[in-house]
């Protein structure tokens, strides 16, 4: 059985409703409430020792008061003094910068377009802007739907996590004090909810996800009735932004693609294409001291501005760091979802979370463990194609082999303590990852062999009435299996 995880010096459970702070020292959570530390004030600590590593470390440290300033981007018109994350200044400099255009990039496909078939012939490695929702096969509230709805459908008493911008830091509040908030004429803070995933809620039977995005989740169609594990829900967020609210650069968990559509409003996305050089780079920016002192743009050969309006759907593609501006008052919905296109770059995501020290609260819940159910469906499905003699996609093979390669790190003797707790019961991982490797070879040998045959690339053959290839290489049989309550952990890390 699947233990359930404690934290803080009481022992307890994660509690969603209970503000807590990470020790940077041996990385462990502990709620304000025990350590003493009030969550208003948290954002003015910069490095948080707690009671047991105060004895050898010292006591926690505090932020100067330029610790959070900005000087690549920001330098303001008064010479010399820097312009602080999320404030006014930093707004108004951000919107008069230059950014390449996300023209350049993007693909822009009408919604019936957006197939499994398109993905696979255009490969799902750049982000794609569809201009109007018709043919998404998604469901949404009308335009005139209102934060107050939100709040009817969700429930006034829901505990949310807020950004206050200005200050990049996390508060709780209740669901209605923050659509207070968002109503009144006058405010004197700059708060972004980014955070409300409401699937167990009444609003879900609101929204539909997008039907690509149904069709290639790995929790959707991958994650088993019956199963130890909670089942990730990640997959429904509403976002509900005030003017001059801002998200500083980051890749979704898990290395996770990303499906937004604004309801009212706009957002502008500042893309930075996942290339090996600039994952190192961004690794290093999370990692550093100074971090708050760098505009992570600035270090990047390019760094790509996309507006998405009102109407607009916008996906985002894995690995793609990215920032999002919120230029006027903004309702959109949104979510998560890990798929077979790029299986290599959700692992190499997954590694830098780990090597960055990525507390559990926010990484994509039970990842390895849904690695597991996708390597015995992959191996599943290639033993259906080698029998009918066909060739999978290339992505696919690849990507078998990507996991596999992680299966066999996950299970070494010295790093099983700390995997094994992610493996499914129903799981032989030895016999798996020897099943999948031979599957793999084989594979690959039909693949060369058709080559000699055809002179055909791909290496497949297609007889009447037989289906197209990509449809033989589809990863998902349309199960549309959904399991149990959702894991609540998904939060942005407090920075």
């Amino acid at each position: 059985m699947a233990s359930v995880p404690v934290y803080c010096l009481c022992c307890l459970p994660y509690d969603v409703t209970r503000f807590m702070i990470e020790c940077d020292v041996c990385q462990d959570w502990f709620h304000g409430s025990c350590v003493g530390v009030e969550e208003e004030k948290a954002s003015e600590i910069d490095l948080y020792h707690c009671p047991n590593c105060q004895i050898t470390h010292g006591p926690s440290v505090m932020k100067r008061r330029r610790g959070n300033l900005k000087q690549d981007l920001h330098l303001s018109k008064d010479i010399g003094k820097p312009v602080q994350t999320g404030s006014a200044n930093f707004i108004k400099e951000l919107k008069s910068r230059n950014f390449p255009s996300a023209e350049e990039i993007v693909l822009k496909p009408q919604g019936a377009q957006l197939t499994v078939e398109y993905l696979e012939e255009n490969s799902f490695s750049v982000p794609i802007l569809v201009l109007k929702k018709d043919g998404l096969g998604m469901t949404l509230p009308a335009p005139t739907f209102t934060v107050s709805d939100v709040e009817y459908y969700v429930g006034p008493e829901k505990e949310i996590d807020v950004i206050d911008v200005t200050r990049q830091a996390d508060l709780k509040m209740k669901l209605k004090d923050f659509v207070k908030y968002y109503n009144s004429p006058k405010r004197e803070k700059v708060l972004n909810l980014i955070s409300l995933e409401f699937s167990e809620t009444r609003l879900s039977n609101l929204v539909e996800t997008p039907k690509i995005v149904r069709k290639l989740s790995w929790v959707e169609n991958l994650w088993p009735e019956q199963s130890v594990f909670e089942r990730p829900n990640v997959q429904k967020y509403c976002l509900m932004g005030v003017k001059d609210s801002y998200t500083d650069f980051h890749i979704d968990f898990g290395g996770t693609s990303v499906w937004y559509h604004v309801l009212k409003g706009e957002k502008i996305f500042y893309l930075i294409q996942p290339t090996k050089t600039n994952l190192a780079l961004f690794e290093c920016w999370s990692s550093s001291s100074n971090q708050n002192e760098m505009f992570f743009g600035d270090q990047v050969d390019k760094c790509y501005r996309c507006p998405v309006k009102q109407g607009q759907t916008l996906f985002i593609p894995t690995g793609w760091i990215h920032a999002v501006l919120t230029p006027v008052d903004c309702l959109a919905f949104g979510g998560n979802f890990l798929h077979s296109l790029s299986i290599a770059m959700q692992l190499r995501a997954y590694e830098i979370e780990k090597r960055l020290s990525t507390a559990d609260l926010f990484k994509f819940p039970n990842f390895e463990t849904i690695c597991w159910y996708v390597g015995k469906h992959l191996l599943d499905t290639f033993r259906g194609l080698r029998e009918n003699r066909r060739q999978p996609a290339s992505y696919l093979l690849h990507g078998a082999k990507a996991l596999n390669t992680t299966f066999r790190a996950w299970t070494k003797k010295e790093a099983l303590m700390d995997h094994e707790e992610e493996i499914p019961e129903t799981i032989i991982t030895s016999q798996l990852i020897k099943d999948l490797d031979r599957e793999i070879r084989l594979m690959e040998d039909i693949f060369h062999q058709n080559i000699e045959k055809t002179g055909n690339l791909m290496g497949l053959t297609r007889s009447p009435g037989a289906p197209s290839t990509s449809k033989a290489a589809v990863p998902f049989k349309g199960s549309n299996k959904k399991g149990g309550r959702a894991n609540q952990m998904i939060k942005k890390k407090k920075k």
